[in-house]
């Protein structure tokens, strides 16, 4: 069953508290196994890569069967039926219309000073994206961390993918199609995270890796970190729902389960205005578990994951939501702006009650590769800002260096770095 809170229940700090804690346990193991696998493509490359993926994917590669081809990705995009690939093109234009939005400006300006400043933004050269496998194929994972990086003006994209016994979905293959992805690798997991960071013969190097994965491949990205540039460290997906009375708790329940079914690890947290409605979203989620194909991941998740909170107040609510800093954050309420204007810490808000989360991870607009894991307390969804960077420009004159050089030089000395001092005395005489 799942954990069953009342706000006003003496020891609900003390449980809530034990709830964060449990989600932010990390396995030892994880760490150690990622380290060595990490190790061994470094030193061995392909040869370790293979080794792997035989062993963790059943599947023989060797340097002519790595990369999929353009036939075969030709075949898989034939194979797809035409109302997917219409709802494949209506996500990527969707996707890529809401990303242009965030592309950065330059700028250039002269300060009162006389001092030119200013910056400019340029693409990664590279990236490679990790697009998850194992459990379920995620053609949508393609388009929301491929889209952003080619509007970004990404020159090379590299997709990783892992295939269990040889196949990849077909239109996981064609989603790569239609966001321009021609480098696409039937591996997975931290060896794939490996490839892409220290480069083999047959994977080369890739200047960041992005996308999420199991823990394995979470553990990977971060240990990978310095080497190469990660978006973030993705855990298992996560959702809170605050509802009131005023829904259909059919609906609620449904919106609970579809990041339940991702995963037995994942996270679904209801906060309910009322114990009553509470009941009615748990009774509606065990009749819904029923009629799914993932039922057997989706029950365990709600079961061992799953949270139901009483809360007396949007204010009280508004406090826990911050503290769990969820994935994602549906408001299925009418006064979903007021709450959500309040909210600090959640990856995505989704507003009123027609907007489920499921509408996010396909076709709205924004990436659906988000913080997990209460790290959108200090990070962000994936977007065009991951895949530039910024360069400072600054140009002074021999006016506008006197103006500044003199405190330039005073703080060098200071510091006790005579030749940053000297280097601006030596211009201003």
């Amino acid at each position: 069953m799942p954990l069953r809170l009342d706000s006003g229940d003496a020891g609900f700090a003390d449980a809530f508290d034990g709830m964060l804690a449990k989600r932010r346990a990390h396995d030892e193991d994880v760490r150690a196994a990622v380290s060595e696998i990490l190790a061994d493509v470094r030193a061995r490359g392909d040869a370790a890569v293979f080794a792997l993926t035989e062993r963790f994917d059943g599947v023989a590669l060797d340097s002519g069967t790595i990369r999929v081809s353009e036939a075969q990705v030709d075949a898989a995009v034939a194979a797809v039926a035409a109302d997917q690939r219409r709802a494949l093109d209506l996500a990527a234009e969707r996707i890529e219309a809401y990303h242009r939005r965030q592309l950065p400006a330059d700028d250039r300006y002269v300060d009162s000073a006389g001092v030119e400043l200013g910056h400019r933004w340029t693409a990664v050269s590279s990236a490679g994206l990790y697009v998850p496998g194992g459990k379920a194929a995620y053609p949508s994972s393609v388009l929301m961390n491929a889209v952003p990086a080619r509007v970004a003006g990404v020159e090379r994209l590299a997709m990783v993918v892992p295939a269990p016994g040889g196949d990849i979905n077909p239109l996981v293959l064609a989603a790569a199609r239609v966001a321009g992805i021609d480098e696409i690798y039937r591996i997975g997991g931290a060896q794939a995270v490996a490839a892409m960071a220290y480069g083999t013969d047959s994977v080369a190097a890739v200047d960041k890796i992005v996308g999420p994965g199991n823990a394995y491949v979470a553990e990977a990205k971060r240990q990978v970190f310095g080497t190469v540039g990660i978006d973030m460290i993705a855990g298992p997906s996560e959702i809170l729902v605050y509802a009131d009375d005023r829904n259909d708790p059919a609906w609620i329940a449904a919106d609970l389960l579809s990041q339940a079914e991702h995963d037995e690890s994942a996270q679904s947290i209801l906060l309910a205005d009322s114990a009553g409605f509470a009941d009615a979203v748990a009774e509606a989620v065990e009749t819904t578990l029923t009629t799914l194909t993932r039922a057997a991941i989706a029950s365990a998740s709600w079961r061992d994951h799953g949270v139901i909170v009483v809360v007396r107040d949007s204010e009280e609510a508004v406090a826990l939501i911050d503290r769990v800093a969820p994935e994602h954050l549906e408001l299925p309420r009418d006064d979903a702006d007021a709450v959500a204007a309040k909210v600090r810490n959640a990856g995505a808000i989704f507003l009123g009650r027609y907007t489920p989360e499921a509408v996010g991870d396909y076709v709205a607009g924004p990436s659906h590769v988000l913080p997990t894991a209460r790290s959108a307390k200090f990070a962000s969804g994936l977007s065009v800002l991951d895949f530039v960077k910024r360069t400072s420009l600054v140009r002074c004159d021999a006016a506008s260096l006197a103006v500044v050089g003199g405190a330039a030089a005073t703080l060098a000395d200071a510091e006790g770095l005579g030749a940053h001092a000297l280097s601006v005395r030596i211009r201003m005489n």
